[in-house]
């Protein structure tokens, strides 16, 4: 078998949503509503979910000063079974195990984040 027939039966593989090696086993109330576990090409036209992190089509592989963050923000970024944050300890701790987050890690105790978020707006007269 050539090099060329390998990395294809790799990408096959990889690819194919049954067989996915990168999934993590999620517990059935994280599977329920999740999407699609094949690839999706997003608005952008990348491909996510096919562990191509390295997308030269990505803006992330093309920023620059004039690149507008938001660009990269939302859902249309992440593949809802295959993302590579759900590789970490704390994810695979939710979305296998069902342990809530711990609190407290993003917190500032001495200041109020919210300050002024339930309290009606004032016009001004």
């Amino acid at each position: 078998m050539s090099d060329h027939d390998h990395k294809q039966k790799d990408k096959q593989y990889v690819d194919d949503p049954a067989l996915d090696p990168y999934e993590i086993e999620f517990l059935p109330q994280f599977r329920e509503g999740r999407g699609s576990r094949a690839p999706f090409v997003n608005q952008y036209g990348i491909v996510i979910g096919d562990h191509e992190y390295e997308s030269p089509d990505s803006p992330l592989s093309q920023w620059s000063e004039d690149t507008d963050p938001a660009v990269m923000a939302g859902d249309q970024w992440v593949h809802p079974f295959k993302d590579v944050g759900f590789q970490t300890d704390e994810n695979r701790d939710i979305f296998e195990k069902g342990l809530p987050p711990q609190g407290g890690i993003f917190t500032h105790p001495d200041k109020n984040a919210a300050y002024g978020l339930n309290e009606p707006e004032k016009i001004p007269d």
